[in-house]
C-alpha cells in the first residue's frame, strides 16, 4: 500500500510517569476534559495495546465514576480493528479479500513444503512437515508486521559468502515469495497478518482524508513500542486537532546523546524508536505526574531513576558513579529459590500473604506458563483459585491428551501401557458408568495386561485371556464399583475402538479419513451410560476449542497427501503447538470453585499498564526472562539484517521494558529466580546481574525475602521437632505364623523378615511390571531347562559327540522360549558359550571322578518337631545331585546371576545349598538320593568371557560341621519365631540387604532408614 506523506502533527503527546497508575490516569482525565458529563464522557475513542489493558482501562473508569452511571467512550485494542469496528467506510478497508483460516493456511503449507522437500530429495510426513510449515507461516508474519517484501529481497539474502546451505534454504523459501502469494491470489484471499496491517494503515489513511468531526477526541494510550502501520495509526491520531499520544513510562532524565544511541535491548529502545518514527521529542510532550483522584503511588518515586540508571547501556555506564545517583530500592525485594517447585511454593506463599490485608491485590507476572501453572497449583493448598489470564496450552489439556493416547495405543498395537493410559484417563468411559469402566480396566490389567505383553490388538487380548489363571479377588477388589465381565469388555472396547482399529497400521490413508475415525473413536470411548461422548468431550471453554480445532482440520486437511496412523499423533501436536485457552489447570475436579477476586497471575503481555499492591516477576532467568535471542531456522543475524526484519535483541528490549514496567506497577516487587530448572544450572536475568551490582557498587543491595523462611516451617510440626518414622514392627499371633517355607524363603526371612509377613500372613504378592521383558530370571530358566534336559538323557555317561549335543539341547530349549528375535540374537552366542564349558567339565568329571549317576530337578522337605509352635516343614528343589559309587553325594546349584562368597554361605545368610544337604541326611529327598553329602558345588553360568565360575564351598569334615550348625541355625530361627513377641522386622541387618526388596515401599523404608543412617544405625 502506497504510504501517505507525512502529515502535520496537530495532536497532543503526553508520557505518564512510572510511579502513576497508567489507567487511571487516563480515566481521570478523560472525564476531566468531558467535564465530568455521563454523556459527553462516551464521546471518543481510545486506543489501547491489548484486549487485556482495554479491560483495566473499563475497571478503571468505573472505580473513578464510584458508581455513578456513564457512557463510557469506545475503548478498542488497536490488535482487535476491523472493517465492522472501525474501517467501514474506508473504501481501501472494503476492497480487501478476506483473511486465510489458519488451518487451512498451515495445511497448504505443509503440502507445499511436502512437494518442496521431495524435489530437493528429502520427503517429509505430514507430522514433520506441519511445523516446518508453521515456521514459514511465523516467517510471513513477521515480515508482514515489519512490511519487509520478501519476494524482491529474500532472493538476495544469501549472495556473497554464505554457507551453502544458507543457499538450499533461500532456494527452498521460494514457497513464500512465489508459489504461495500465487495461490493467495487464486483463492482470493490473504495473510492474516498483511490484511491486519492493512486495515490499520486503511483507517488512519481514512483519518487523514475525513477526519471526526471536531470534539470527537481519539486517544492512543500506552504503546511502548510499535510496527510500522501502528505508527502509521499513531501518526493519524496525532494529526486529527483531538488526537492525543499517552505513552507510560518514558525516560524523561535520559541524556540525550545517550537516548539516541541506544541498543536494541534496551528498556526504552523500542519506545525511543517510535518516537523518531513520529517525530517527536521528548521535551515537547507533557508529563501527567500528578496522581488521579482517590489513587495511591503504584511504587515510590525514586524507583524508576533507579531502575533507569542501572539498566543503562554500556556506553554510558559513567553515571553509575554519579554522586547524586539514586540507589534506594524501598519496595524491592529478592528470592532466590533452589529449583522451580521451591520457587513456585514460595511465590504461592507470598501471594497468599498479601491476602491476609483486606483489599489488597497481588499478581505474578512470568513468561514461563510452567512456573505460572506450579504456583495456579500450590495456591489451591489453601483453597485459593488464581485469575490466570494467559490462559494454558491447547496442548496440555485433557481433552487433548485423550486424543493423543487414543493415537498412541491403536497405532502401537493395544500395548499394555498405551491401552491403560487410555481406559484409566478420566474421560474413558467406554459406555459405562466412569466407576465401572476404571473397575473394568483394572480387572483386564490383573488379568490380561500383568507380565509378558500380548500379541498386538484385540485378539492378543484374547489369547491373553484364554492363557491367564482367573482371580478369585477381582470383582471383591474394585468394590462398589462393579466390573464387566472381562469377555465383554474385551468386546466392548473392539466395538469402541472399532473406526480407528478397521485403519490399515501400515498402509496410507487420507488425513482426513484419519481424523474422522479418531474423532468417532473418541467420542464412543468417553460416552457414559448416561451421556453422550460428544458432550463429555467437547465440553467446556478447553473442550469447546478444541472442538472447533479439530472441525477446521476436518474441513480443510483434506489437502494433505495420505498418512500413515502413526503420524496422526504429531499431526496433532503440531497443529495445536502455540494455541491457548482461558483454562484452569489448577481446579480441574474442583467445579464450582469460584477465582479469587484479588489474585492474579499475568503473563507480560497481560502485565501491562496493570498495577497491583504487590507484584512476583518469576523465572528472572536467562532464556526465560529474557528470552533466548534466536533468528530462527531460516536466515542468519546478516541475511535478517540485510532482507530487513528486526534483529532478535528487539524482543529483548520489549521484555526488558516489560520488567521495568511491572517492577514500577507495586509498591512491594518480589524479583524471583530459580537455581536450578530442569536439574541444570540457571544464569540470573542480566537486569537482575545489573541491579546487585549497581547497588553493590554504592554500598546497598536487594533485601532477601522471607518466602522462604515462611516454606522451610510450613509443613514442620509443633515445636519444630521432626519424628523420625519408626520401624514397622508387625507381631502375628503364632498361629498365623508360617509353618512351611522353601530353602529359597530362608534367606529372605533372615535378611528381610517383613517380607515373610506381608508375603505369607498378610498375602500380598507383588503384580508382575507391565509388558514384562524376559530378563535374568528367563535365561536362568532356560540355563536349567537346557541341563536338565541334557542330563536326563545322559544321566551316567559322557556319549562321544556329547559337546555338540549339548549345544543342540541349548539351542533348541532358546527357540522354545519364543523370545524376541534382538533378545534370541544376544543370548544365542553365551549359551552357546555355556554349553562348551559345560561339556567340557563334565568330560573331565566323568574321566577323574568315576562312575556317578546325575539327578536333577528333585523336590524334597524335611520336617522340624519339637517346636513351641508345632512341627516345621522345610521344602526345597535341587538343580542337580550326582551319586557316586561310594555312596557319596555332590550338591549343585546353578546361578546366572551373582555367585554367593563362601563367607556368606558359612556364616549362614545364603544357605539354600546347605539346607538341601541337611534335607538330603535327613532323608528328605526320595531315593535314590541317600547318603552323606560330600561336596557342595555352585555354578555361575554367564555365557560371558569368562564362560562360568565354580565355588567349592565345603568338603569333608568342615562341610559335616556346616551342615549340622545351619540344621541348629533354623531350628533356633523358627523357635524365635514362635514367640508371639518376637516381630517381623524389615531390613534389619544394614550390612545385609535382602537382594530383592519388593516389600520396600509397605515397609515405608525410604523413611525410616534415613534416619537410621544419620543416626549411625
Amino acid at each position: 500500500m502506497t504510504q501517505p506523506d507525512a502529515p502535520c502533527l496537530r495532536g497532543r503527546a503526553a508520557v505518564i510517569a512510572p510511579h502513576v497508575p497508567f489507567v487511571d490516569q487516563i480515566a481521570a482525565r478523560w472525564l476531566a476534559q468531558a467535564g465530568d458529563d455521563a454523556q459527553a464522557c462516551g464521546n471518543g475513542l481510545i486506543l489501547l495495546p491489548s484486549r487485556r489493558a482495554a479491560r483495566a482501562l473499563t475497571e478503571a473508569f468505573v472505580r473513578q465514576v464510584d458508581g455513578r452511571p456513564i457512557l463510557l467512550p469506545r475503548i478498542a485494542p488497536i490488535a482487535g480493528l476491523d472493517e465492522a469496528a472501525l474501517a467501514l467506510s474506508g473504501r481501501n478497508a472494503l476492497d480487501l479479500p478476506p483473511a486465510v483460516d489458519p488451518v487451512r493456511r498451515l495445511a497448504t503449507l505443509t503440502l507445499l513444503v511436502m512437494q518442496a522437500g521431495r524435489a530437493f530429495g528429502d520427503v517429509q510426513g505430514v507430522d514433520q512437515a506441519w511445523p516446518l510449515a508453521r515456521a514459514l507461516a511465523d516467517l510471513m508474519d513477521e515480515a508482514e508486521w515489519a512490511e519487509c517484501d520478501l519476494h524482491d529481497r529474500l532472493p538476495h539474502a544469501a549472495e556473497g559468502d554464505f554457507a551453502q546451505h544458507w543457499h538450499l534454504t533461500v532456494r527452498f523459501l521460494s514457497i513464500i515469495t512465489q508459489v504461495w502469494p500465487a495461490w493467495l491470489a487464486e483463492q482470493g484471499v490473504m495473510n492474516p497478518v498483511a490484511r491486519q496491517t492493512a486495515l490499520l494503515h486503511a483507517q488512519a489513511q481514512r483519518w487523514l482524508e475525513a477526519p471526526p468531526p471536531a470534539g470527537y477526541p481519539i486517544w492512543a494510550a500506552g504503546f511502548s513500542d510499535a510496527v510500522p502501520s501502528t505508527i502509521a495509526m499513531l501518526r493519524a491520531v496525532l494529526s486529527l486537532p483531538d488526537g492525543l499520544l499517552v505513552l507510560p513510562g518514558v525516560d524523561m532524565e535520559c541524556a540525550d546523546n545517550v537516548w539516541c544511541t541506544l541498543p536494541p535491548d534496551h528498556p526504552q529502545a523500542g519506545t525511543a524508536h517510535m518516537l523518531a518514527e513520529l517525530g517527536l521529542e521528548r521535551a515537547g510532550m507533557d508529563q501527567w505526574g500528578d496522581l488521579p483522584r482517590g489513587c495511591v503511588a503504584s511504587s515510590p518515586i525514586p524507583r524508576a531513576s533507579l531502575l533507569a540508571r542501572a539498566l543503562l547501556p554500556a556506553h554510558a555506564l559513567a553515571g553509575w558513579r554519579d554522586s547524586a545517583a539514586p540507589v534506594m530500592a524501598d519496595g524491592l525485594s529478592v528470592l532466590r529459590s533452589a529449583d522451580q517447585q521451591e520457587e513456585a511454593a514460595a511465590i504461592a506463599m507470598v501471594l497468599r500473604q498479601v491476602l491476609e490485608q483486606p483489599g489488597r491485590r497481588a499478581a505474578l507476572v512470568t513468561p514461563d506458563r510452567a512456573l505460572a501453572g506450579r504456583v495456579a497449583t500450590e495456591l489451591v493448598r489453601w483453597g485459593v483459585i488464581a485469575d490466570d489470564s494467559a490462559g494454558e496450552s491447547l496442548l496440555t489439556i485433557p481433552q487433548t491428551a485423550f486424543l493423543r493416547l487414543i493415537i498412541q495405543a491403536v497405532d502401537g498395537g493395544l500395548s499394555p501401557v498405551a491401552l491403560l493410559s487410555v481406559i484409566k484417563h478420566p474421560l474413558a468411559a467406554c459406555g459405562l458408568a466412569p466407576g465401572n469402566c476404571r473397575a473394568s480396566a483394572r480387572q483386564l490389567e490383573r488379568l490380561v495386561l500383568r507380565g509378558p505383553a500380548p500379541p498386538p490388538g484385540i485378539a492378543g487380548l484374547r489369547g491373553a485371556l484364554a492363557r491367564a489363571a482367573e482371580d478369585p479377588h477381582g470383582a471383591l477388589a474394585d468394590a462398589p464399583d462393579a466390573p464387566e465381565e472381562i469377555t465383554a469388555f474385551i468386546n466392548r472396547l473392539e466395538t469402541v475402538l472399532g473406526p480407528l482399529l478397521a485403519l490399515p497400521r501400515a498402509n496410507l490413508v487420507p488425513v482426513s479419513t484419519l481424523l474422522a475415525a479418531l474423532v468417532e473413536t473418541a467420542q464412543a470411548l468417553a460416552a457414559t451410560d448416561t451421556t453422550d461422548g460428544a458432550e463429555r468431550l467437547w465440553a467446556g471453554e478447553e473442550g469447546n476449542a478444541l472442538g472447533q480445532h479439530m472441525s477446521a482440520m476436518l474441513a480443510w486437511c483434506d489437502v494433505l497427501p495420505d498418512a500413515r496412523l502413526g503420524a496422526l499423533d504429531g499431526l496433532l501436536a503440531s497443529s495445536l503447538a502455540g494455541m491457548t485457552v482461558q483454562g484452569r489447570r489448577a481446579v480441574r475436579g474442583r467445579e464450582g470453585t469460584a477465582v479469587h477476586p484479588r489474585v492474579f497471575i499475568w503473563g507480560l503481555l497481560e502485565a501491562r499498564l496493570q498495577t497491583a499492591d504487590t507484584i512476583v516477576l518469576g523465572g528472572l532467568v536467562e532464556t526465560v526472562w529474557p528470552p533466548a535471542t534466536d533468528p530462527g531456522p531460516w536466515m542468519s543475524r546478516p541475511m535478517r539484517t540485510r532482507v530487513g526484519l528486526p534483529s532478535p535483541e528487539w524482543a529483548i528490549g520489549q521484555a526488558a521494558h516489560d520488567f521495568v514496567a511491572c517492577a514500577c506497577a507495586a509498591p512491594r516487587v518480589v524479583l524471583s529466580m530459580a537455581a536450578r530448572r530442569q536439574g541444570a544450572p540457571t544464569v540470573p536475568a542480566r537486569w537482575l546481574v545489573r541491579l546487585n551490582a549497581y547497588l553493590a557498587g554504592h554500598g546497598h543491595g536487594l533485601p532477601p525475602h522471607p518466602a522462604l523462611r515462611w516454606l522451610d516451617s510450613l509443613d514442620r510440626p509443633p515445636g519444630g521437632l521432626v519424628q523420625p518414622a519408626s520401624p514397622p514392627r508387625p507381631c502375628p499371633a503364632v498361629p498365623l505364623r508360617p509353618r512351611s517355607l522353601s530353602v529359597t524363603e530362608i534367606e529372605t526371612w533372615m535378611r528381610d523378615p517383613y517380607a515373610i509377613y506381608a508375603r505369607r500372613i498378610l498375602r500380598l504378592n507383588r503384580l508382575p511390571d507391565l509388558e514384562e521383558l524376559a530378563d535374568a530370571a528367563d535365561y536362568g530358566q532356560i540355563v536349567h531347562a537346557a541341563l536338565d534336559r541334557w542330563f536326563r538323557a545322559h544321566p551316567t555317561g559322557w556319549p562321544a559327540d556329547g559337546e555338540a549335543q549339548m549345544q543342540a539341547v541349548f539351542a533348541d530349549v532358546l527357540r522354545a522360549a519364543e523370545l524376541r528375535p534382538a533378545l534370541a540374537a544376544w543370548w544365542a552366542p553365551r549359551l552357546e558359550r555355556i554349553a562348551t564349558w559345560c561339556a567340557a567339565t563334565e568330560q573331565a568329571r566323568c574321566t577323574a571322578g568315576g562312575k556317578r549317576t546325575v539327578l536333577t530337578e528333585l523336590s524334597g522337605r524335611m520336617q522340624l518337631e519339637d517346636l513351641p509352635g508345632g512341627p516345621f516343614t522345610l521344602r526345597g528343589r535341587a538343580d542337580r545331585i550326582d551319586r557316586h559309587d561310594d555312596g557319596t553325594l555332590s550338591l549343585f546349584d546353578y546361578k546366572t546371576g551373582t555367585l554367593p562368597t563362601r563367607r556368606s554361605v558359612l556364616e549362614g545368610w545364603q544357605s539354600q545349598l546347605v539346607l538341601e544337604a541337611a534335607m538330603i541326611e535327613s532323608g528328605g529327598f526320595p531315593p535314590p538320593v541317600a547318603g552323606t553329602v560330600a561336596e557342595l558345588v555352585y555354578w555361575r553360568l554367564t555365557g560371558g568371557h569368562v564362560p562360568a565360575l565354580v565355588l567349592d564351598v565345603a568338603r569333608g569334615a568342615e562341610l559335616a560341621g556346616l551342615i549340622a550348625s545351619c540344621r541348629a541355625g533354623l531350628r533356633d530361627l523358627v523357635a524365635g519365631y514362635d514367640n508371639p513377641d518376637q516381630p517381623y522386622l524389615s531390613h534389619p541387618y544394614p550390612g545385609e540387604e535382602p537382594r530383592f526388596a519388593d516389600y520396600a515401599h509397605l515397609a515405608r523404608v525410604a523413611e525410616w532408614s534415613a534416619a537410621r543412617e544419620e543416626n549411625g544405625g
